[in-house]
Parts: structure tokens; sequence; C-alpha cells
């Protein structure tokens, strides 16, 4: 199944190291992120998961749920968690959803032949409070992904869900941000009263609004 921006992201019942759950239940209110590893027990997987752990408390701050998955069982996962608080100094503390049949796998379009037809890719889905998909990102195997980037990008989703702007290359929270192409000068007037900076036309700078 291709899963692309803006679809519903498909619900699945499933068995993760912290209980059975469903997915779209799960997630509540809450926005998600979902994120497979190739294989327990392998060393750019442990380090991702040992990183995750240590960086949780910024996904609850944004009212964000994180979830990992690979085709191993969740008996697997438990027993490499020892080895990943042992190895990274965190332990881990969201669940880990068990897949040895691939069905959320396959779902979610996790396994490239080309590149595995057995593993996991090192797939992200970022999912929203209404359940659509928000962002997707694919690294190989060998590639560790950078998650605090997966923070930055959070933040821009979210405030750019609630204002009409959008955020420039390379924007950190608390930087400038820009109208977006839609809004009107007429409109920004009425949303963004205290001004901003036109340098084109099309290209509207402006401080962050407060959230």
């Amino acid at each position: 199944m291709n899963v692309r921006l803006g679809d519903v992201a498909p619900d699945f019942k499933a068995d993760t190291t912290q209980g059975s759950i469903s997915f779209h239940d799960w997630l509540g209110d809450s926005w998600g992120v979902l994120f497979s590893h190739p294989k327990d027990f392998t060393p750019v997987c442990t380090t991702e998961l040992g990183y995750v752990a240590k960086i949780k408390p910024e996904f609850d701050r944004r009212n964000v749920k994180v979830i990992g998955l690979s085709v191993d069982s969740v008996d697997s996962h438990e027993k490499w968690e020892t080895d990943i608080a042992e190895t990274q100094g965190t332990a881990v503390n969201f669940p880990m959803i068990g897949d040895p049949d691939r069905t959320v796998s396959n779902l979610y379009d996790m396994i490239h032949p080309n590149a595995s037809d057995t593993m996991t890719v090192r797939s992200v889905f970022i999912i929203g409070p209404d359940k659509k998909i928000k962002l997707t990102l694919t690294y190989p195997a060998s590639t560790g992904r950078n998650f605090d980037e997966i923070l930055r990008v959070i933040d821009s989703l979210q405030l750019t869900a609630k204002f009409k702007v959008a955020t420039p290359a390379n924007w950190e929270n608390g930087g400038d941000v820009i109208i977006g192409a839609v809004v009107t000068d007429e409109e920004a007037k009425k949303l963004f009263p205290q001004g901003w900076k036109t340098v084109k036309p099309y290209l509207r700078v402006l401080a962050q609004p407060t959230q």
C-alpha cells in the first residue's frame, strides 16, 4: 500500500512491548510518530532507539506519541531493550510493534524489495490528530536518522496547522516565518496586525506568531 501525504494513516491492531493496541485509538487526539527499523540487535537501530528514548520528553511536550516497529517479534524486542539500555544509557520508554507477519509493514509500504525483501527500511511517518499523514521520510538501512530534525519538523507542522504561515529553509522554532502564499495582503492585515516585511510580493516575512 502506497501511503501519501494527506492520506488517513492506515489503522491496525498489533502487539507491542507495552501491550496490544488499536493504532487510531492509541493515538487518541495526539500527534504520532511511527518509525520502522530494519532489524533487532543491529548497531544503527540500537543508537536510534536509545536516542529517541533520551528525547522522549521533547515529544511528550509537543503532545506526540512515538512508536517503533520491525519485523521481529515482541519477545525479540524485549530482549533487545536490555542491550539498548546498557549501551545507550536510557531504557526504551515507548512501545515497539512486533510485526513478524509484516501486516503493518505492508500497510505502510515499509519493505522496499530492491533494498531488502525481508527487512523494513528506515521509514518515518508523522501523523496529525486528524489521523492524516503529515510527513513521510525514508532512509536506507546504513544511515541513522536525525531525530532532532524530526522534532524541528513537528514544530513547523504544529505551527503551520495553527497559523496561515510557512517556515523557510533551516527554520528553527522562534525564528521568522513566511506568510502563506494563498493569504492576500488584505487577509494578512487581519491575521497579522503586527505587520510584516515584504521582500517580494510573494515573499512576506514576519516574526513567528505566538502559539
